[in-house]
């Protein structure tokens, strides 16, 4: 489990997310919504919440295939249920990952224990 922080550097929002930092720079500058506060250093520095609307960006962008236009009207629009479900899809996607790797363990194993008892089987015919 990964522990939480309290702000994270656009490199590591970048790795996160699976962008580059130009392209969150960029956003930054197309949607509003998305403010990272900056360190004494003029680092920006992204809470949780600018995660979240990261996250949301990208899907709206890379999985829904929005424009950029299509997706800052959405942002304009959002409500805040929808982002905390967005959130909560997001949580339960990584847990129901878990639950396929699980299960992906459990199949190789009865897999290994069914050769097991074919080659046991072979044997008995002899």
């Amino acid at each position: 489990m990964a522990i939480k922080k309290l702000y994270y550097s656009i490199g590591e929002v970048a790795d996160m997310i699976g962008v580059k930092p130009h392209v969150l720079r960029y956003w930054e500058s197309e949607f509003s919504i998305l403010t990272p506060s900056k360190n004494r250093a003029g680092n920006r520095i992204y809470k949780e919440k600018d995660v979240l609307i990261v996250r949301f960006i990208k899907d709206l962008l890379y999985n829904k295939k929005f424009t950029i236009e299509g997706a800052k009207l959405k942002l304009t629009n959002l409500k805040n249920h929808e982002l905390s479900d967005f959130e909560k899809n997001q949580a339960l996607g990584n847990q129901s990952r878990k639950e396929i790797d699980r299960y992906k363990e459990a199949v190789v194993k009865i897999r290994h224990g069914l050769k097991d008892m074919l080659d046991l089987l072979d044997h008995w015919e002899e």
